[in-house]
C-alpha cells in the first residue's frame, strides 16, 4: 500500500480529509454514470474515489508525478480511472470532450490557492464545452466570484465570471478539514456555464481589455481609466456616466462599453 503523501508547498498542496465535508461535496456534485467527470488536483483522491464510486468511471489532471502512483492503486478497485499527467492550464477541456464523444463535461476540484484564477478563467474559455463546476476555493475568493455591484470585493474577476457562468456559492469549509490546515477559510462554488442565448455578444478580447482598464486603478473614473480605450462620449454612448467608477457598474454595463462604436 503507498503511503500519505506530504503535501508539497510549491503546489499549494493541502489536502481534504474531513468526511462530512467530501460528502457534502459529492452530494452537491452528485454524479451519474452517464456523465464525464474530470477532477482537477486529485491529491490523494479523497473526492476522487467517491466521485468514481458513482460515476464509475473518472478522468483526473494532475500535475504531481509522486501522487499517481497511489492514486491508481486506491482506484483499481473502485472504477475507471484516466489520469492526464499535466498542468490543466495546458489542458484543451474542449479538445477532451470531443475526443470521448460527449458533449459536456462535468468539473469538479479542489484548487491550489495561489492559482485557482488563471485555472477559473480557462475553464471559462471552455464554458462551451462544460455543463457545471463544482470547486473548492479560498472563501475570499468565492465573495468576489459571488460579489455585486457597489460591494468592495466586486471586481475584474466578479465581472467576467458572471458574464459567463451562474456563480452559486454552497458551503464554508473550515482549515481543520485540510492537512495541512490552511491560513484561511475555504468555500465550495457550482458554476454553471450561460447558455449561447443568455451569453453576451461582445468581442471577448475587447470586453477583457475594458474590464482590466476599468479596475486597474478602482480609483479614477471610468473617463479616465479608459481614456486610452474609449472617450467620454463613447462612454455616454453606452449609456454609462464617465464619472462614475468601475465598482458601481454592472457586468451588462460593461458589455455595453465593450461593444460602442468608436469610430462615430
Amino acid at each position: 500500500m503507498t503511503p500519505p503523501a506530504r503535501p508539497k508547498k510549491s503546489f499549494g498542496q493541502h489536502f481534504l480529509h474531513e468526511r462530512r465535508y467530501i460528502e457534502r461535496i459529492v452530494s452537491s456534485i452528485s454524479p451519474r454514470a452517464d456523465d464525464f467527470v474530470v477532477e482537477i488536483g486529485p491529491g490523494e483522491g479523497a473526492l476522487t474515489l467517491p466521485l468514481l464510486a458513482a460515476a464509475g468511471k473518472l478522468t483526473a489532471i494532475e500535475l504531481d508525478t509522486d501522487l499517481i502512483p497511489g492514486l491508481q492503486e486506491r482506484a483499481a478497485a473502485v472504477g475507471e480511472l484516466a489520469i492526464i499527467h499535466a498542468d490543466v492550464l495546458k489542458v484543451d477541456f474542449t479538445a477532451l470532450a470531443h475526443r470521448h464523444g460527449v458533449p459536456r463535461l462535468r468539473i469538479a476540484g479542489n484548487l491550489p490557492y495561489y492559482i485557482s484564477s488563471p485555472i477559473l478563467f480557462h475553464c471559462v474559455e471552455h464554458a462551451a464545452a462544460i455543463q457545471d463546476m463544482h470547486f473548492m476555493l479560498q472563501k475570499e475568493v468565492v465573495d468576489r466570484m459571488a460579489a455585486e455591484p457597489g460591494s468592495k470585493v466586486y471586481g475584474r474577476l466578479s465581472v467576467m465570471l458572471q458574464l459567463a457562468c451562474r456563480v452559486e456559492p454552497l458551503f464554508n469549509v473550515p482549515p481543520g478539514a485540510f492537512r495541512p490546515p490552511p491560513k484561511v477559510d475555504s468555500a465550495v462554488v457550482r458554476l454553471i456555464p450561460l447558455t449561447p442565448v443568455q451569453r453576451h455578444d461582445a468581442d471577448p478580447e475587447r470586453l477583457y481589455a475594458v474590464v482590466r482598464a476599468a479596475f486597474a486603478q478602482r480609483r479614477k473614473t471610468l473617463g479616465n481609466a479608459l481614456r486610452q480605450l474609449l472617450d467620454a462620449d463613447a462612454i455616454r454612448r453606452a449609456d454609462v456616466d464617465p464619472k462614475a467608477r468601475a465598482e458601481t457598474l454592472s457586468p451588462a454595463d460593461f458589455v455595453r462599453l465593450a461593444k460602442v462604436d468608436t469610430s462615430i
